[in-house]
């Protein structure tokens, strides 16, 4: 992947934001004709800098209103271990991220979910796929103050 240079970037950021804009009026943002803009867009994309292009989708709006972070520490840990619980987890509709992390505790789940009940079913799943869970702790989310996909851009 080569480097991202000045309007690059600023096509990054101008995407993050409106990601449905026309090709249009993103060249017009970042001062360029829309062939040379459009080309750029293409190059991102076929380098995987641009990953994709979401709507984000209210939570509420399909009953989704809890949100808890998940917690697993694993009682033995290898390779094998490592790929069988990214098999495992990658596939459940709930979990909307997954992170091996270091520190105290190995993975941390993010899921949203319509009810408690829901949860505790999909935590028991979750420990039923693990090859070596140990130990969980769960955090129920009580006030979301700020959720983004936006990442800012240095220009």
């Amino acid at each position: 992947m080569r480097s991202l240079d000045r309007i690059d970037l600023k096509i990054l950021d101008v995407l993050q934001r409106d990601g449905r804009i026309s090709m249009t009026e993103l060249a017009e943002r970042v001062n360029l004709s829309a062939t040379p803009c459009s080309e750029r867009v293409r190059r991102m994309e076929r380098e995987g800098v641009i990953m994709g292009y979401y709507a984000r989708v209210n939570p509420a709006a399909l009953g989704k209103h809890l949100l808890v972070f998940l917690e697993i520490k694993l009682s033995s840990k290898s390779g094998d271990v490592f790929e069988q619980v990214k098999k495992e987890l990658a596939f459940v509709p709930e979990v909307m991220e997954c992170h091996l992390v270091s520190g105290d505790f190995d993975y941390l789940i993010k899921a949203r979910l319509a009810e408690m009940t829901k949860y505790r079913q999909l935590l028991g799943e979750i420990l039923k796929r693990m090859p070596a869970s140990a130990e969980s702790r769960s955090y129920v989310v009580m006030e979301e103050i700020k959720e983004t996909l936006y990442l800012a851009v240095d220009r």
